[in-house]
């Protein structure tokens, strides 16, 4: 919504486009995977769908290293980028690991959702730097 006030159209069908296609792989991939979730100990919150890749440690990659990099791409002073980077990292780490807390997922489910939601980021902003150069747009995040 942010973006499309500042009338950063790009940049909002970049990321609403990489969050969703981001959740159909994830989707395609848990359909494929049909993983059990851990019993062991009492899951502390209901889960849905299976459990490898986990949905939660994906998603949060996918989101949290997108906004980085665009965010990061606002400033040019290094000590900003690396503090951005570093808050992003932090967070999918964050969520990957309250999930196993909660005892929905095994460490090897957080740990694929990480890849892959990493995978998903780098490649969709890759696609979107191709696209930007062709379409003579920077990709540019909006200062705030």
């Amino acid at each position: 919504g942010y973006l499309m006030l500042k009338r950063r159209h790009f940049l909002a069908l970049y990321v609403s486009g990489s969050v969703l296609t981001g959740l159909v792989l994830n989707l395609l991939l848990k359909g494929f995977f049909t993983r059990p979730r851990p019993e062991l100990v009492p899951q502390l919150t209901s889960a849905a769908h299976s459990s490898f890749p986990s949905g939660h440690a994906m998603m949060s990659a996918i989101v949290f290293l997108t906004l980085g990099a665009l965010l990061s791409l606002a400033t040019e002073d290094t000590r900003i980028k690396l503090y951005i980077l570093a808050w992003s990292i932090l967070l999918t780490i964050l969520v990957g690991i309250s999930r196993v807390y909660l005892g929905v997922h095994w460490p090897t489910d957080i740990i694929a959702g990480w890849v892959a939601g990493a995978i998903w980021a780098l490649l969709c902003l890759i696609i979107s730097h191709w696209l930007s150069t062709k379409m003579n747009r920077p990709i540019s995040a909006p200062s705030p």
